[in-house]
């Protein structure tokens, strides 16, 4: 079953109401009137493309060591997938599919990196709760997720649900911004350059890790 044929089944039952989850249909009425209006503010355009050159940066992993993406690129190709929290499910369920796929990005040579806005100790649970064996890091007030064009800020109405629903963003990010980053994953070759792109302010659809061997094997072959 590929990755969306998973999200897809997942999103289905939670809208159903299905136990465990038993969420009102207003709750998700919510969800789906804030995804909408985030895809048609056309957020995306500001997003880095292929062709573009890939910021640098130097983040946390869990353990409070720096991680830097020039350094992984001395050694091949990077792999890098932002994501909203140990608090999302469909970003768990993303995390254990690139977990599936590490070992065929590492047979291409190529490093794999999440990025996410929380502290470091949800990170680590992030680390437990999907069995992940690559590094996790920290990006606080999502200033990475900003180079790449991928910051937004939730709408009032949007925190107000996530305050009555016990998603306190604030507590998960050690930040009182209420800002998130769209979901979003790239292949960054060795000269810094971004060979593939998928950004998607519909944060229920992510593209399976199969999609980006493709492009892996292109820098491979160069």
């Amino acid at each position: 079953m590929t990755l969306q044929a998973k999200l897809d089944a997942f999103k289905a039952d939670f809208e159903a109401g299905k136990p465990p989850y038993n969420v009102p249909h207003a709750v998700i009425e919510t969800m789906h009137r804030a995804t909408r209006e985030l895809i048609e503010s056309g957020a995306t355009q500001s997003a880095l493309k292929a062709g573009d050159k890939a910021p640098l940066f130097t983040l946390n992993d869990p353990t409070g060591q720096p991680v830097s993406s020039a350094g992984l690129l001395l050694k091949g190709p990077l792999v890098l997938s932002f994501y909203r929290g140990v608090w999302c499910p469909y970003c768990n369920m993303e995390l254990q599919a690139l977990e599936d796929a590490l070992p065929e990005f590492q047979a291409l040579g190529a490093s794999l990196l999440a990025i996410s806005p929380q502290t470091a100790p949800n990170s680590r649970k992030s680390v437990r709760k999907n069995a992940l064996s690559f590094p996790i890091l920290s990006d606080s007030h999502n200033d990475v997720a900003a180079a790449f064009g991928l910051r937004f800020a939730l709408p009032d109405y949007l925190i107000e649900l996530y305050k009555n629903l016990k998603n306190d963003l604030p507590q998960f990010n050690g930040d009182e911004s209420w800002t998130l980053p769209m979901p979003a994953r790239y292949v960054i070759d060795q000269h810094g350059t971004i060979i593939y792109a998928e950004v998607n302010p519909d944060y229920t659809r992510r593209p399976d890790p199969e999609d980006i061997l493709p492009s892996l094997r292109r820098i491979r072959s160069m």
